[in-house]
């Protein structure tokens, strides 16, 4: 069975991560079929990068993300765009709808940062008011 999986790349503790085509009895970082795209996780906010063509032909061709690279390609408008091309939508519709989506994530991205940056200073006075 073929898989969408990561594939990691990098030095140590300094790991960014190819998004690749593999069969799926092989090892993580063994040989690939096809390398669709890479995911950055180092950057702020995380840098993913996917050839749409490519991750829509492998998943109508029956491979199966790993979670990781589910959430990925939904992420980045993959899964919408495949989902729409499904229902015989217009090319400019989908485009339309995947960059509403992009927008609606990164909106969700920096609401999710500042909530943890609250979260974070409220620990933090908590912390500095028991001692």
């Amino acid at each position: 069975m073929v898989k969408l999986r990561l594939r990691r790349k990098g030095r140590k503790k300094a790991a960014f991560y190819d998004i690749v085509a593999v069969d799926g009895r092989t090892r993580r970082d063994g040989a690939f079929i096809e390398r669709i795209g890479y995911f950055n996780p180092l950057t702020t906010p995380s840098t993913i990068s996917v050839d749409h063509s490519r991750a829509i032909y492998w998943l109508s061709n029956g491979a199966q993300p790993t979670d990781v690279v589910q959430s990925l390609l939904s992420y980045d408008g993959v899964l919408l765009r495949r989902h729409l091309g499904f229902k015989n939508v217009a090319a400019e519709e989908i485009e339309a709808s995947v960059e509403k989506h992009k927008a609606n994530v990164a909106k969700r991205y920096a609401l999710n940062k500042e909530k943890r940056k609250v979260r974070k200073a409220k620990k933090t006075a908590a912390a500095a008011k028991t001692e």
